[in-house]
């Protein structure tokens, strides 16, 4: 497609790619997505990105990145029957994060049947230079229908800039007042007299009730890599409410040991089970795991404060796994250690592609890939949580391990790290 041309688009479940070629020097970038009515939002959950990533119809969903042959795509997923019929037009948006547009090259939207695969519409090269955000495209409502406009707007705002265009209210930082300076000799006087207040005028028309205050977004993010693998969740405002750890999936060849295909947004002809868990050591020296196998899911408003939300056996379906940490125990952990392992479907990880999500109620999100697997394991340590001083510090591991013969997966991560815990055989 050419800018400013359209296409009709079949009214189903799409999948969105957003791509670009990787290299030395090149930004990363970031796909979102606006649902308007009347050109805006009309509240901050209409949009989709990669703090808030799934609109609560179900009809926009950010899937998550990998990186594979030098190429790297951002996927969102699209169903356009579960669209509310309030909304006109749905944008389909980028940022960069490190640079601008100018730099990355080979950039271009992808739009594919989620079922079939088959390719819907694609725009290449939208004629980037020095844009940190970027309208690639949307789709819209015409005549009972949707269609896709190749748009190619840019902003030198970036993602703030394009959100705030759309009607999104923006959390900036809060810089803290600087304290009082204390006198050295306190004195104490008498309070002033308080005159009682005014009889009400009865001409005074009643003041209307001012609606609330928009919720603010927060756009600030952290990707822990290998150069950069830990950071602080006090520094980065998480120290109180909840932490969502989120794993999603794609799977993009045949899998060994598996015989079907399947790739974001849809299942296989059989299953690959991957089971999110978390090993965890309590101040007091109580030890145990939270995983779906046994049906130990945890407990987030008593110990151990760690609550497995499901069993999710496509990566697609609710977003992937989800467990949660109740951060308002925060003084209650030593450590947490989340792991996850191949429960049926496959003997290894490799072709799988995962992206790791630790999502703090009041803090910005921190998020990572994994590496490509090329050992026959079946289990990685995702991310290693320790309690320092009060703070609760993230490590990416990103670490595959290989289970010795008739060793579980579950006892090979616990002797890696030192757990010391005695296994039983479990079920689902």
């Amino acid at each position: 497609m050419s800018k400013g041309s359209n296409a009709p688009v079949p009214i189903t479940a799409l999948r969105v790619e957003l791509g670009w070629r990787s290299g030395p020097g090149v930004p990363d970038a970031d796909a979102s997505a606006l649902l308007l009515t009347a050109g805006k939002v009309r509240s901050a959950g209409d949009f989709v990105f990669y703090n808030q990533p799934a609109h609560s119809s179900g009809a926009v969903r950010h899937e998550g990145k990998r990186t594979a042959g030098g190429q790297v795509t951002d996927v969102l997923g699209v169903d356009l029957t579960r669209v509310e019929g309030a909304i006109e037009r749905i944008v389909l948006a980028a940022s960069a994060d490190g640079g601008t547009f100018g730099q990355v090259p080979g950039l271009y939207v992808e739009v594919t049947d989620a079922a079939s695969g088959a390719v819907v519409v694609r725009f290449d090269s939208p004629g980037a230079t020095s844009e940190t955000a970027f309208v690639l495209g949307e789709f819209y409502r015409r005549q009972g229908g949707w269609k896709f406009r190749a748009v190619a707007q840019g902003y030198s705002s970036g993602l703030e800039g394009l959100a705030t265009d759309f009607g999104i209210t923006v959390d900036e930082p809060q810089h803290a007042a600087p304290p009082a300076t204390a006198a050295p000799h306190p004195v104490v006087t008498p309070p002033a007299p308080v005159a009682p207040p005014p009889p009400p005028s009865p001409a005074s028309p009643p003041v209307a009730a001012q609606p609330p205050a928009a919720r603010p977004v927060r756009l600030s993010k952290v990707t822990l890599t290998k150069a950069a693998p830990s950071v602080s969740l006090a520094k980065q405002g998480g120290t109180s409410g909840v932490m969502r750890v989120n794993l999603n999936w794609q799977v993009r060849k045949q899998l060994s040991g598996w015989g079907g295909r399947w790739g974001g947004g849809g299942r296989g002809d059989l299953d690959l089970d991957l089971d999110l868990c978390a090993l965890y050591e309590l101040a007091d020296g109580r030890k145990g795991v939270v995983q779906a196998l046994g049906n130990a899911f945890g407990s987030l408003h008593r110990p151990p404060y760690i609550h497995l939300d499901g069993d999710d056996r496509t990566g697609a379906v609710a977003a992937g796994e989800n467990l949660t940490i109740n951060l308002d125990h925060r003084q209650d952990f030593r450590r947490i250690l989340v792991f996850v392992t191949i429960y049926e479907g496959a003997s290894s990880f490799a072709d799988l592609h995962a992206t790791v999500t630790l999502q703090p109620q009041h803090g910005a999100a921190i998020d990572f890939s994994l590496d490509e697997c090329t050992v026959p394991s079946t289990v990685c340590a995702l991310a290693l949580i320790t309690n320092t001083g009060g703070d609760l510090l993230v490590q990416r591991e990103a670490r595959y391990l290989v289970p010795e013969r008739a060793v579980s997966p579950q006892r090979t991560v616990d002797r890696a790290y030192g757990w010391g815990m005695n296994w039983t055989p479990g079920r689902k």
